[in-house]
């Protein structure tokens, strides 16, 4: 909790620096497009500087089952390269027996799902874990008890979705969960609209804050969009639980279960043999610090002088989707190793990258190369912190950031 305060205190103080572009699809029904879900979960990132461009294909009562086959829903899976497509069941169905979701529903959820992977591999499905009606499921408790309670039905929807996320290799954006935390700690704060099934606008935020989170991995307090009829003590309650709800259950949700976190260590002498770490890699790119590179897993480098070296290694996912990079500074002395300092000097983003990518360094270069893989000069210009690469061809490529002491960083990126 502690870490949490700590992250909810960075993000108020500092998120205006790190907005990022967000592109969402939404495919379910009633429960999506009742108070425009979308559209809240725009105003409330704008309110952190940060923008999502939606989409939705949400006719009422429409089922997986339906939206497989369905044109506009596949046409609009086809449309964009989607950051998150978000999946909404008919709000029963994975409620039902266990025996009864996984012929009802399992197979339709993975047959979105492969067609979301299809369009664009880099996509990260969504499934939007709804919550059980206020009194339960009047309609169907005979056949199955836990259904006759709002918490048998919810328990139900919570295994049913996670088992969703769990078996596509997907995220969960835990609204259900988020809305029995509220609805057990402020019983008197309405979220279900007059029908004891649809969300009222307390619903709609609660569930636009969780999105928020769990497409951001960013707090939703202090978010300054507040819908009208909300006031702003019950905005804050609702902003909290949806942040505690998804940052102290990341793992849980498999939120970034999919991206690489790059890790080594090291030892030796003047050759340094580097053990890599890393989890969820498929590639791997080194820079040494002294101009030599590596592809391999766990490589050495021999070290011709006693100096302080940066290296940096970038860890690549499944279709190089996502990357990340670790830099450590290491000091080589004749006895070996003398000095560890780890810190990051150079982030490229985004990385895929479509049109452009944006340098974020502390460091002075003078000019800049991009290399295709073949060691080609694709490109050459005076240092410049945002770089159009829409002429280039799709592929793997290298930035070379030369120093005034033509000391050369240099950072792997992909164009798609």
């Amino acid at each position: 909790m502690r870490n949490l305060i700590a992250l909810c205190i960075a993000v108020l103080c500092f998120g205006n620096l790190n907005a990022q572009v967000k592109k969402i699809l939404f495919l379910g029904n009633s429960y999506t497009y009742v108070n425009d879900l979308p559209q809240v979960l725009k105003k409330v990132a704008l309110s952190f500087d940060d923008t999502i461009y939606t989409d939705q294909n949400t006719p009422g009562g429409y089922q997986f089952s339906q939206h497989i086959t369905n044109g506009t829903s596949l046409a609009k899976i086809a449309s964009n390269n989607w950051d998150f497509v978000v999946l909404q069941e008919q709000s029963q169905k994975p409620s039902f027996p266990p025996s009864q979701v996984e012929t009802d529903v399992y197979p339709y959820a993975k047959i979105l799902n492969d067609s979301i992977k299809s369009n664009y591999s880099c996509t990260e499905t969504v499934f939007f874990m709804t919550w059980g009606r206020e009194n339960g499921d009047a309609a169907n408790c005979a056949s199955y008890t836990p259904l006759c309670t709002y918490e048998g039905m919810q328990q139900r929807l919570r295994e049913s979705y996670m088992e969703m996320a769990d078996s596509n290799k997907s995220t969960t954006a835990p609204v259900g969960v988020a809305w029995k935390k509220f609805r057990d700690s402020f019983p008197s704060i309405g979220l279900y609209s007059a029908d004891e099934s649809h969300p009222s606008i307390y619903g709609t935020y609660l569930a636009a804050c969780v999105f928020y989170v769990t497409c951001y991995q960013k707090s939703a307090i202090g978010a300054t969009y507040i819908p009208v009829g909300i006031n702003s003590v019950d905005a804050l309650r609702l902003q909290t639980v949806a942040t505690n709800t998804v940052l102290d259950s990341l793992s849980l949700w498999r939120i970034n279960a999919n991206k690489p976190v790059a890790n080594f260590t090291y030892n030796g002498g003047g050759a340094i043999n580097f053990n890599n770490t890393s989890t969820n890699g498929l590639s791997y790119f080194w820079d040494f610090g002294d101009g030599n590179t590596s592809q391999l897993q766990h490589p050495s480098n021999i070290y011709t002088s006693n100096n302080t070296y940066n290296v940096e290694l970038i860890t690549f996912s499944k279709d190089s989707c996502f990357s990340d990079t670790i830099t450590q500074s290491i000091t080589v002395a004749s006895t070996g190793i003398a000095d560890i300092n780890k810190g990051e000097k150079l982030v490229v983003y985004p990385n895929p990258a479509v049109d452009f990518v944006e340098l974020k360094t502390n460091i002075e270069f003078t000019h800049i190369l991009i290399v295709d893989v073949m060691g080609s000069v694709v490109k050459q210009m005076p240092f410049e912190r945002r770089l159009n690469i829409k002429s280039l061809a799709k592929g793997i490529y290298f930035i070379k950031l030369v120093k005034e002491n033509n000391t050369i960083v240099t950072k792997k990126f992909i164009k798609q």
